[in-house]
């Protein structure tokens, strides 16, 4: 696609949740006008690499993200839209900027764009893969450590040399700043209830709004076996690796 006025920029793939060590791959995209818009194929090719994956994943999802450059940009009113000649979809994204991206014959077809309602330079888009959340709030421990494993698994298959060293060290929740009844407990065997501290800080690495509250679960902290009990659905859970 012919790029007017603004030059190519890249939508960064970020495949990886919370942790330490995650990393990102560019692909391209572009931008132009005074909003900014993505090649609705480019996208479609990246995100259809967890679609074919053909490893374990039953834990673990994977979602496409609009994540403002810096802190200046608001999140208020933002829209995600793909247009083409015979495509248009509004794909309602969630407090984190998250939606699941549709695999459409007639936009990949049309090379539909991906617009969004914000200055070509102020945004970018990534791929995020995280746990899935549990309707009633109850997660096995091995779970969790199965689910931070497949994402750091995925991430090896889509670039091994950059994750081969890299560890599950833990699972990250997230949930609004102004939640107010945050409970989250880890329940050992005996049925034994310990409080898990609340802190905050960004849902995902390298995310420009860190304004959210957080239960980290370090797994060394833990014992192998136990559940993590939390009284509601959190916004994510992010893998932690280091």
């Amino acid at each position: 696609m012919p790029i007017t006025r603004r030059s190519l920029f890249g939508l960064t793939l970020l495949l990886a949740a919370g942790g330490v060590g995650a990393q990102t791959a560019d692909i391209d995209a572009k931008a132009s006008r005074d909003s900014a818009w993505f090649s609705y194929r480019d996208t479609y090719q990246a995100m259809i690499r967890f679609e074919k994956y053909g490893k374990p994943k039953q834990f673990i999802q994977s979602q496409l993200q609009v994540i403002p450059k810096d802190k200046t940009v608001s999140i208020d009113g933002l829209r995600l839209v793909v247009n083409g000649k015979s495509t248009h979809v509004n794909l309602p994204l969630d407090p984190l900027g998250r939606t699941v991206f549709p695999l459409l014959k007639a936009a990949y077809d049309e090379n539909a764009e991906l617009q969004i309602n914000r200055a070509a330079d102020a945004v970018r888009l990534e791929q995020r893969v995280s746990l899935q959340p549990r309707v009633d709030g109850i997660y096995e421990m091995t779970d969790l450590r199965s689910g931070c494993d497949q994402v750091l698994q995925y991430l090896r298959y889509i670039d091994y040399p950059r994750y081969r060293s890299m560890q599950c060290s833990g699972v990250k929740f997230s949930y609004l700043k102004e939640s107010s009844d945050i409970v989250s407990k880890f329940r050992n065997l005996n049925r034994v209830l310990t409080q898990l501290s609340v802190t905050e800080g960004d849902a995902f690495l390298n995310d420009a709004n860190n304004s959210f509250k957080l239960v980290v679960v370090r797994f060394s902290d833990w014992p192998e076996q136990g559940q993590v009990v939390t009284n509601g659905t959190p916004l994510a859970i992010a893998a932690m690796l280091e």
